[in-house]
């Protein structure tokens, strides 16, 4: 079985990481380039950088941030926000990213997750969905949030997989920074109908709720922001309590 990943997302605005609760009510959480190398070396397996404001104000990802990030740290690195051409993605790559992550403009044109892939391999291409139970259907949502859709969760990730992209990262709006744990049953139906790697994302709070979402959820990765940020986890015992939990990580 292949290794689950522990993912640190750092999302960022005005330069700052920040982190807020259903998308809402941001707090400054620290300097992105100091968390990433902190990460780094408490045992993370993947970053994940996010311009959260950058699609709504329509300016492009910090390429000298990601450059002076990538500096720093030696792990894989995922980074979005604002991206909607070929050439930002050969920017970002080039400044250092690992990986892009790409959501509003690939759901607005579709045609370019094939585009990215064609250029730079499905390996590169994380496609991020951010869904909201709307009477009892995920619908996804655009810009941040807030901008909703009658695009189903499940017909879009099936769409996603089917243009070549290498891996979803799915965050539930209704979990993201509730702590009260991450959206299980629609993480294990993507993982189960689809055959490319689920990052879970979304209401992370403790250990177990990590110990639930790689068994209940069959994710293939758990990302969080403030748990990590604020110290309540700390990277290295997670790890040792989902290894204790049967479930294979990397220490």
């Amino acid at each position: 079985m292949l290794t689950k990943r522990i993912i640190p997302c750092l999302d960022i605005k005005n330069g700052r990481t920040v982190k807020g609760i259903n998308f809402l009510d941001l707090r400054d959480a620290g300097d992105p380039v100091e968390l990433a190398q902190r990460y780094a070396g408490a045992g993370a397996d993947e970053l994940v950088f996010l311009d959260i404001s950058a699609t709504e104000e329509r300016r492009k990802t910090l390429a000298d941030l990601v450059y002076h990030v990538a500096e720093k740290v030696n792990i894989p690195f995922t980074v979005g926000g604002g991206i909607s051409s070929v050439e930002d993605v050969d920017i970002l790559l080039h400044n250092g990213a690992d990986k892009v992550s790409i959501n509003s403009a690939a759901v607005k044109n579709p045609r370019l997750i094939n585009d990215l892939v064609a250029k730079f391999g499905s390996q590169c291409i994380v496609v991020a969905i951010d869904a909201k139970m709307i009477h009892g259907e995920w619908k996804v949502h655009l810009v941040g949030g807030k901008v909703p859709t009658e695009l189903d969760l499940f017909k879009w990730a099936k769409e996603v997989e089917s243009r070549g992209a290498g891996e979803i990262l799915f965050t539930s709006m209704d979990h993201d920074g509730t702590k009260n744990g991450f959206a299980n049953d629609a993480l294990a139906r993507l993982s189960t109908e689809l055959n490319i790697p689920i990052i879970a994302s979304g209401g992370a709070g403790n250990s177990h709720h990590f110990v639930e979402t790689f068994i209940k959820g069959k994710a293939d990765a758990a990302l969080a922001a403030s748990v990590f940020h604020f110290k309540e986890i700390e990277i290295n015992d997670l790890k040792k309590e989902l290894r204790a939990n049967g479930i294979p990580v990397r220490l």
